[in-house]
């Protein structure tokens, strides 16, 4: 469909691709995010992109709905949307049984083995899709379809900062500890918040992620401390 544009609030606007999630989608957001970083309208504060939309956020002191609107909608003319991989990134994963509590239940609704599971989780090729509503928590397509499970019923409390989660197609890296309903297949010692303010995520949206399988004892030592 064609690009649609909507204020928000007083101090942006939304430019929505599609309803539904889809590859073309993202591409096209993808694409607008690269040229609003090349060529960033007057006022511009932050541009930030989701699944199938692109958040332009403005200074309204220096600039209105209405001129932004005109900028992107000048942008969407000449846009290319094409498919690209942004950089690699190799993460860590341990699947230890204390690191990964729900492998055995993802197993028993896949009718996969434990170690099945393990294996269909690294063989996935992930892309950064978005941030979502906590601070690095990026959300990554390409959950493998063995092991597309919903949401749990119910969130779990106190889940570990670096817990590797999955539901659906989406698969994540948590930074917090927090509740969540998604299923845990292990923990990760990569850290997803750099301390970098110019650069505050590892991932940029667009960018490529790969599992690779640790033991515990590596863990330990990336972590700096002994085993629990």
């Amino acid at each position: 469909m064609e690009p649609r544009l909507k204020p928000v609030s007083d101090n942006a606007v939304l430019v929505s691709f599609a309803d539904e999630q889809s590859q073309q989608a993202h591409d096209q957001v993808l694409a607008l995010d690269r040229a609003l970083s090349q060529t960033p309208p007057h006022g511009m504060v932050e541009a930030v992109p989701a699944l199938v939309n692109v958040l332009v956020v403005f200074d309204p002191l220096a600039t209105e709905h209405e001129a932004i609107q005109a900028a992107l909608s000048d942008l969407l003319v000449d846009l290319e949307p094409k498919a690209t991989k942004g950089k690699t990134h190799i993460i860590e994963v341990c699947y230890d049984p204390s690191f990964g509590p729900d492998l055995d239940a993802v197993a028993q609704a896949t009718n996969l083995t434990r170690d099945g599971v393990i294996k269909t989780h690294l063989t996935g090729e992930y892309t950064a899709l978005m941030y979502g509503f906590s601070p690095g928590y990026a959300y990554l397509g390409g959950v493998a379809k063995p092991i597309q499970i919903p949401r749990k019923s119910a969130p779990v409390r106190g889940v570990p900062a670096g817990s590797v989660i999955i539901a659906g197609q989406q698969c994540l890296i948590t930074t917090l500890t927090m509740p969540t309903g998604w299923s845990i297949l292990g923990r990760s010692p990569t850290k997803i918040l750099t301390g970098n303010a110019a650069r505050p995520f590892l991932f940029d949206v667009g960018d490529t992620i790969r599992f690779t399988q640790i033991d515990r004892e590596t863990f330990d030592i990336r972590q700096g401390g002994d085993p629990e």
